[in-house]
Parts: structure tokens; sequence; C-alpha cells
């Protein structure tokens, strides 16, 4: 699968045109403001400014299918993340991740395996999906994957373009 193909909006609306990450690797998370896993957004932050100039970035796709936990408008969710966090990485429209209304960007992620062999449905917030320079997807991983983990920073820098 490629992502470039896919048509969808940025948070703050228009289409986020994936054609422009054509030969840079993509860390893919869905995000959410009210979860246990939200501090990962610092991480996740981190891992922008390390690998922006070496052709990496991370793409945020909020989701609210997970207990209600991003609730807000577009405008609360960039509020959020950029004060909170000082999130400078791109970010989709709220999307469904799951069930009859799932993105078509998750139709074909879902059945990416992880290390544990786990394919199907996202399980919830802040699951990753590595996608590498050529736009096939390289890595699964767990929500619970810190993105300081030396399993993801490793799939990261053997992945740069």
């Amino acid at each position: 699968m490629s992502i470039y193909d896919v048509d969808i909006q940025r948070l703050q609306g228009g289409p986020a045109d994936l054609g422009q990450y054509r030969g840079r690797t993509v860390l893919l998370v869905n995000v959410a403001s009210k979860c246990g896993l939200t501090p990962q957004y610092e991480g996740l932050q981190r891992l922008q400014e390390t690998y922006a100039d070496r052709g990496f970035t991370v793409l945020g796709v909020p989701c609210n299918q997970f207990a209600g936990q991003e609730p807000g408008t577009s405008e609360e969710i960039a509020e959020f993340c950029s004060t909170t966090y000082g999130v400078d990485f791109p970010l989709t429209e709220k999307v469904d991740v799951n069930g009859d209304d799932r993105h078509p960007l998750y139709a074909e992620l879902v059945g990416v395996p992880d290390a544990a062999g786990y394919t199907g449905d996202i399980r919830w917030n802040f699951e990753k999906f590595l996608i590498g320079p050529d736009g096939a997807v390289v890595a699964r991983f767990d929500p619970r994957t810190e993105p300081d983990t030396d399993e993801l920073v490793g799939a990261i820098e053997s992945n740069l373009p």
C-alpha cells in the first residue's frame, strides 16, 4: 500500500496531499488529547525534531473512537497539541480508524502485522505505523510502544531515505 494515493484533509481544512511525503519516512500515529498515552506527543515531537532534516516526519491522525478521548474541534486539537506539547508535525482531520466508517487510509493499514503478529483493528490511541520512503508500510507498533524505544528508533533509522 502507498499512502500517497489516499485522500485525507489537514486538521485545519484543505487536502493534506500525502504525496508530499514521497521519498520520506513517515511515522503515522492515531492520536488523542485526553488519553493516558497522550504524553507520547512529547516523544513524537522529539522524533520530529531529531529526524526531520534526514527525511522523516511524524503524521498525527486524531481519532475519537476510543472512550471519546479526542472530543475537541480541529481548532481545539491544534491548540492543545501546540501549547501543551509544542507539536509542529502535521496533523490530519479527525477520522475513524475502525468500524464501518473506517477511513480508507486505515482500511489498508489494519492488515499489517506488528512484531507479535497482530493484525486487525486499531487497538487504542497511539498505535503507530512506519511508512518507508516508497510508501510501503514497514512496521506496526503497539500503542504502548513509547516513541523513544530502541525498537522504534532503530526502525526509523534503518528506513530513513
